[in-house]
C-alpha cells in the first residue's frame, strides 16, 4: 500500500542590489594675499662731546707767556713795588724824624739795607702739579623711531564643490516559487 505523499518543493525569492558610489570632488583655490611691509621711521640726534685742555696756568708755570699777559703782570708787579717803596720810604722819614731822641737811626737804616733776609728757596716743579686743567663734557644720543605695523590684504577664494549622488538599484533577481505534488 502506498502512502499518499505531499512533495513540496520551494525556491527562495533573491533581490539583487547594484550600487553606485557617490562621487563628491572639492577644490579649494589658493586665497589671493598680499603683504606689505612700510619700513620703520627712525630719528637720530646726537650732541657732540667736547673735550676742552687748559694748560695755560702750566705755559706761565714755565715762564712762557703772551705779550699781553706778560705786560699785565709786570704793570701790576710794578704798582706794587712802586707802593712797597713808597711806603718804604715813608717809615724811613717817620725814623727820621725820631733822630733827636738819640737813637742811631742811620745806622739801622743800614743795617737793614746792607743784610736783607734771606729769600725765600723752595724747589718747586714745573709746571706745578693740576697746573693743566682738563673738562670733558660727554655727548649723547637720542634715537626715536616709529615702527609701522604690516598692511595684509586677503582674498580668500570659496571652494568648488561637485557632488554626484550614489544610487542604490534593487531588482529581484529570482522569484520565489513553491511546487506541491500530491504523488499516490
Amino acid at each position: 500500500m502506498q502512502i499518499p505523499q505531499i512533495r513540496m518543493q520551494s525556491q527562495s525569492a533573491q533581490i539583487a542590489m547594484e550600487t553606485r558610489q557617490a562621487r563628491q570632488l572639492i577644490q579649494q583655490p589658493n586665497a589671493e594675499l598680499r603683504i606689505e611691509q612700510p619700513q620703520a621711521e627712525m630719528e637720530i640726534r646726537t650732541t657732540p662731546s667736547r673735550l676742552t685742555i687748559d694748560q695755560s696756568q702750566a705755559w706761565e708755570d714755565m715762564n712762557i707767556k703772551s705779550v699781553f699777559r706778560s705786560i699785565e703782570e709786570n704793570s701790576q708787579r710794578a704798582s706794587q713795588d712802586l707802593l712797597a717803596g713808597i711806603a718804604r720810604v715813608s717809615r724811613e722819614g717817620d725814623e727820621m724824624i725820631e733822630i733827636h731822641t738819640g737813637r742811631n737811626v742811620i745806622v739801622e737804616q743800614a743795617k737793614r739795607k746792607a743784610n736783607p733776609p734771606p729769600a725765600d728757596v723752595n724747589i718747586t716743579w714745573v709746571p706745578s702739579p693740576f697746573s693743566v686743567k682738563i673738562h670733558y663734557t660727554p655727548g649723547k644720543t637720542d634715537i626715536q623711531f616709529d615702527t609701522n605695523k604690516p598692511v595684509i590684504n586677503v582674498r580668500t577664494q570659496n571652494p568648488n564643490i561637485s557632488y554626484q549622488p550614489g544610487d542604490v538599484y534593487i531588482s529581484l533577481k529570482q522569484r520565489n516559487s513553491l511546487n506541491i505534488d500530491f504523488v499516490k
